[in-house]
């Protein structure tokens, strides 16, 4: 296979908004594009994350449920869910049981209105902290 790296590039209203959201929550220190109508950024130093994520400027507004998300895979959802939220991110639903393959995930939304996961075990979450399952 030739296959060398794999992105996802995300429709936007504010290409530089979410480049800049998600540079922090995902930590990408490369930046390549000035949101007419691109912007990349990639260079991550989280193993095995996606190779880069592009925003497009787009016309529309977004108008329902995206058909794909991301799925952050974390040790501690509760302290990852804080940080995103300190972003700009906003939870709307918490985690429940465990569904596939044993994980649990907080949906939450980029400062778009776009869906992603922070995923998680239920057993490497802290019993003291219940922040992620009001």
């Amino acid at each position: 296979m030739g296959l060398r790296a794999m992105g996802v590039t995300i429709d936007c209203s504010d290409p530089e908004r979410l480049a800049d959201f998600w540079s922090e929550a995902i930590g990408f220190s490369h930046r390549e594009g000035n949101g007419g109508p691109y912007i990349t950024i990639s260079n991550s130093d989280v193993d095995r994350a996606v190779n880069h994520l592009t925003f497009q400027k787009v016309p529309e507004g977004k108008s329902a449920k995206n058909r794909v998300h991301l799925d952050m895979f974390v040790d501690d959802i509760a302290v990852e869910v804080e940080r995103l939220v300190g972003l700009g991110a906003a939870v709307i639903s918490r985690a429940g049981d465990p569904s596939h393959l044993g994980f649990v995930a907080v949906v939450l939304t980029d400062p778009e209105g776009g869906e992603f996961c922070v995923v998680g075990r239920p057993e490497h979450q802290p019993a003291s902290n219940d922040s992620t399952d009001s």
